[in-house]
């Protein structure tokens, strides 16, 4: 036989058995039943392929393998077990970094249920804080060693702090793991509690089970279409839902890599997330709606004149509302750097939920549909193409198996088609419930139409179904209902936000008060104005172009209009904003204390403006 064809063969002898390898390595995971056992499993078969890479700067970045983080978790949970701790709760307390993703596995590896927060410092925010480390009941609370005094003293007043087992993850001796046992682990026994972003309310600790982050996993990859060649980058925060599962453990699941930086350097840099997807041949990453159009009006040429998106396949983009406005942006800004309109992948999910749903196919261009807005209003849909229209984004179809119907939130019967109603879902994704918040729990995750059939996650979002893509029109608790109408605050922000250059994008919330015990409810407007705006704008002239433009589009009466310094709207952890914190802050005066001098009264300025 000749040489050359002898190569040949050997050649693709070598192709097939990678192919094998490479499916194997990927495929691997549909055979366990928990993390533990599959970070086990890729530390055995690729020890030292990297796992994580986290850019802290240009000039700082970490490595680690599988088989480092192997050895890692398994030290601490070595210490962990020495205490018990089965069952117990652990907080962690990590600003952005490796440690952090070693003290969720270290917890896994201990069969420690980790409670994943951010190391919070205003009052506010503590407030919060001590909510769930009163609700989670933690003994113990993981971070790093020079760390441990900054927080204790911090975190001094919050109950349970202080009689919980502080330990310092990044100090414990490696060799330790040696001394780690495997814990028997059931797909039903509790992951991790992923606190809700309280949006809506409360935080509440949604139980997500080893079963759930399995098939949640399974989902994302098939929806997402990942395989062996896919390369994640992310900025999103790890203790969010999106960050955590999205750009930790589904990289896990699938043996690859993924890198990663802080979400500040996104936030004052958002260049560095196009130029790192672009540095490392990035096909997967993604984030909130806010986060593209951060892009699109503070990225400059200048900044970006090297990059190349051609490797971009997936731009996920969830969390809150996708708006079709900002979609179109940014594709026509970014497109002559090789970004594909169908790269952008809107999807749909939540904690409940594990955290994925929905979402559209990686090949087709995201579906847009135009509305009546009236109609909309009432809760029907008419499609149209005229000046009365809103474009609405699809979420694509529905991935996992997952059962997901239409429900009249009334009368708990399904809606017709072309009805809006809200999203109920069932499914090996949905969690089993909120910790130690029973009624809630029975409430949310136990709903049952007319039929028997359930039980259901009731979602609280609105939406509607064409031709399997779904489609979401906003929140229950949200939605503002004036003279028996409805209006999504959705739309009345982005009319006011449109009002005024001086108006910050993605910093206004509408909702309604009583007022005087008026059976009427009133609308008021909560809106950031830009730092370089604040001492050129006139007041009274923004005041009268909002008041017109709510109530020539929208038909309303502006009750109350309140400007505040940029960044200080209420949002959650994920960037999506607090409305209903929003309405107790403006009943108890709490707008007005802390921004007096940006706050604009309506009586007042009619007065002035005659």
């Amino acid at each position: 036989m000749p040489n050359g064809k002898k190569q040949l063969i050997i050649l693709q002898t070598l192709n097939e058995a990678f192919q094998v390898m490479t499916e194997r390595i990927i495929n691997v995971a549909t055979k366990f039943s928990n993390y533990v056992e599959i970070l086990n499993v890729r530390a055995s078969l690729q020890t030292n392929d990297i796992a994580f890479i986290f850019i802290n700067s240009p000039e700082s970045k970490l490595e680690l393998t599988f088989g480092q983080l192997h050895t890692k978790a398994a030290a601490i949970a070595a210490e962990l077990q020495k205490y018990n701790p089965d069952g117990e709760r652990a907080l962690l307390l990590y600003r952005p970094g490796i440690d952090f993703i070693v003290a969720f596995f270290s917890c896994l590896y201990a069969k420690v249920i980790p409670v994943p927060v951010h190391p919070v410092r205003n009052q506010r925010e503590i407030s919060r804080l001590s909510g769930i480390v009163e609700n989670a009941q933690i003994k113990f609370v993981l971070t790093t060693e020079d760390s441990i005094v900054d927080f204790q003293k911090i975190y001094s007043e919050i109950p349970y702090i202080n009689n919980a087992r502080w330990i310092a993850t990044n100090s414990q001796p490696e060799a330790a793991s040696r001394d780690w046992e495997m814990p028997a682990i059931q797909g039903t026994d509790i992951a991790f509690l992923q606190y809700t972003s309280g949006s809506t309310g409360q935080p509440k600790g949604v139980m997500v089970t080893h079963s759930n982050l399995i098939h949640n996993q399974q989902a994302i990859k098939q929806g997402f279409q990942h395989s062996q060649e896919t390369i994640f980058v992310g900025w999103l925060p790890l203790y969010h839902d999106m960050g955590l599962i999205g750009n930790v453990l589904q990289p896990l699941y699938l043996g690859i890599k993924s890198v990663l930086f802080p979400p500040v350097s996104f936030l004052q840099s958002p260049a560095i997330w196009l130029k790192t997807i672009s540095e490392y041949r990035a096909t997967t990453s993604g984030g909130p709606n806010f986060a593209y159009e951060l892009c699109v009006n503070k990225i400059t040429d200048e900044e970006i004149k090297d990059i190349d998106l051609s490797s971009w396949k997936i731009a996920f983009n969830g969390a809150e509302p996708v708006k079709a406005n900002v979609i179109e942006s940014f594709i026509n800004r970014f497109k002559k750097y090789g970004f594909k309109a169908e790269v952008f992948y809107p999807c749909y999910g939540m904690a409940e939920t594990t955290l994925f749903v929905s979402g559209g196919n990686p090949q087709d261009k995201p579906v847009l549909l135009p509305v009546d807005e009236q109609e909309l209003e009432n809760h029907r849909i008419k499609v149209v193409d005229n000046d009365t229209k809103k474009v609405l984004v699809g979420c694509g179809n529905v991935h996992g198996e997952h059962d997901v119907r239409i429900v009249n939130p009334e009368t708990h019967t399904l809606c017709n088609p072309g009805e809006i109603g809200e999203i109920w879902i069932a499914g090996g994704s949905v969690a089993a419930g909120y910790w130690n918040v029973n009624q809630q729990t029975q409430e949310t995750f136990q709903a049952y139409l007319t039929t028997g059939e359930g039980p259901y996650l009731r979602t609280g979002d609105f939406g509607f179904f064409v031709e399997r893509e779904l489609f979401i029109t906003g929140r229950l608790k949200d939605l503002i209902i004036i003279r028996g109408l409805n209006h999504y605050p959705d739309d009345i922000e982005n009319n006011v936000e449109k009002s005024n250059i001086a108006i910050r994008p993605g910093g206004t919330a509408a909702f309604t008060v009583d007022v005087n015990g008026d059976a009427n409810a009133k609308l008021v407007v909560v809106c950031e104005i830009k730092k370089d705006m604040l001492k050129k704008v006139d007041y009274s002239q923004l005041l009268a172009i909002v008041r017109k433009n709510i109530s020539d589009v929208h038909g309303l009466r502006l009750h109350d209009l309140v400007l505040i310094m940029p960044g200080t709207l209420p949002k959650t952890s994920s960037g999506k904003k607090r409305r209903r914190h929003c309405t107790t802050l403006y009943l108890q005066n709490g707008f007005r204390e802390a921004v007096a001098r940006q706050l604009v009264a309506v009586e007042k300025l009619e007065s002035r403006l005659g």
